[in-house]
């Protein structure tokens, strides 16, 4: 047997060498398939309206065939974007008046007016023909601080 010398590290055996291997190899493995699992996962997140809370992941053929065809489309990656305008409609805002203590009317805040509405909305479409994401373009806010004009168009059921 060969003296060892002193202050030399004592160098490993065949077998501890490959085991070290095995075990870098074992997380190597562990980390990409973790990164793969999470690049795989996708999020819609919160939809921030009626309209892509009733669309979001609806195939697109559906809207269109309720609503009309899309004005104009564009591509943007693998995704179609769609522009739609649509629901056109006339709508009488009725007049506003104070109200007084004894429940009458009073004066005459507001008065009564037409209103021109219209909505306008771009969808995201995959490959596959669903909707990813729809994007209000153009809208008209709600009767007494309801739902948009939108909303109440293409949201419903």
């Amino acid at each position: 047997m060969r003296p060892r010398s002193a202050g030399l590290p004592r160098s490993r055996g065949l077998a501890d060498e490959r085991q070290g291997r095995d075990r870098m190899n074992l997380r190597a493995i562990t980390v990409a398939g973790l990164c793969l699992a999470l690049a795989a996962c996708t999020t819609t997140g919160t939809s921030g309206n009626g309209v892509e809370a009733r669309w979001n992941g609806q195939q697109a053929g559906a809207f269109f065939a309720k609503f009309g065809p899309p004005t104009s489309d564009s591509t943007d990656g693998n995704d179609t974007l769609y522009s739609w305008r649509g629901g056109y409609k006339t709508r009488t805002i009725p007049a506003v008046y104070e109200t007084l203590s004894d429940g009458k009317r009073g004066k005459l805040k507001t008065p009564a007016r037409r209103e021109y509405a219209s909505c306008s909305v771009q969808l995201r479409v995959s490959q596959d023909y669903v909707i990813r994401s729809v994007r209000i373009v153009s809208d008209r806010p709600g009767i007494n601080g309801g739902k948009t004009y939108c909303e109440e168009f293409l949201g419903e059921s």
